[in-house]
């Protein structure tokens, strides 16, 4: 499992190898956004996770972001000193499956990288699903291959979407409150789920699917109550 770092720091770039390695995952570092668009050119199906830094001396770990999700559906992971709302939501904007602000403990950093891995794991269909397709408006649900479309035309989401949007599949119909939603999410997020996050990824995946993110007609919200699906269909 290979994981892409872009860090400029050669001290916490220097630990972060030898911590990984340890570990038991190949490492490919790089101290430039150049060098890191060079790895993702021609190596991102190779890279299982990448964890960028947010200053690079040529650039910003967002435009790695914005170039790995655009590319593949990969968890990225920022490395900051910047702890603040806006940071953390414009990174989760991008697709940035997890923030964690510097100095942290490499403990740390160790076990949300294994809990973002698990949740991507654990997003793939399982091959002894029955081949089914859910119909949600101009939304079909490829449950067998785990992909999505809109109006024939397939949309790239990332892990947390799909998983997000399955649970209004799998309860659709019934209006679902946040706290619910926060509890399903939670067995495979862990604790990086929280309400402001919530909000981020429904705002994003209602872009990706609705005609009109701003009167969003499949995902619902029941002032007061919380968000409801549209009821579907299933196609053999």
């Amino acid at each position: 499992m290979n994981i892409l770092i872009a860090e400029d720091d050669k001290t916490i770039a220097t630990g972060l190898e030898y911590s990984l390695k340890q570990e038991g995952y190949d490492v490919v570092v790089c101290h430039k956004v150049q060098e890191a668009r060079m790895k993702i050119n021609n190596d991102l199906n190779d890279i299982s996770l990448c964890l960028f830094d947010l200053s690079l001396p040529d650039g910003s770990g967002y435009e790695l972001c914005e170039m790995v999700k655009q590319r593949a559906d990969i968890p990225v992971i920022f490395l900051t000193v910047v702890d603040d709302e806006v940071n953390v939501v414009m990174g989760l904007d991008m697709g940035a499956d997890d923030y964690i602000t510097k100095p942290f403990r490499i403990r740390e950093l160790i076990s949300r990288i294994k809990t973002v891995l698990r949740r991507y794991e654990k997003s793939k269909p399982s091959i002894e699903q029955s081949s089914s397709i859910i119909s949600i408006g101009p939304i079909d649900v490829h449950t067998l291959e785990g992909k999505v479309y809109k109006d024939k035309e397939e949309i790239l989401l990332t892990a947390l979407e799909y998983r997000l949007l399955m649970i209004f599949v799998n309860h659709r119909g019934q209006v679902l409150s946040r706290k619910q939603l926060l509890e399903l999410i939670w067995d495979v997020a862990g604790d990086f789920v929280n309400d402001n996050t919530l909000t981020v990824y429904i705002k994003r995946l209602r872009k990706k699917i609705e005609d009109d993110a701003q009167y969003p007609t499949v995902i619902e919200t029941v002032r007061g109550m919380g968000y409801r699906m549209v009821d579907t269909h299933v196609k053999k």
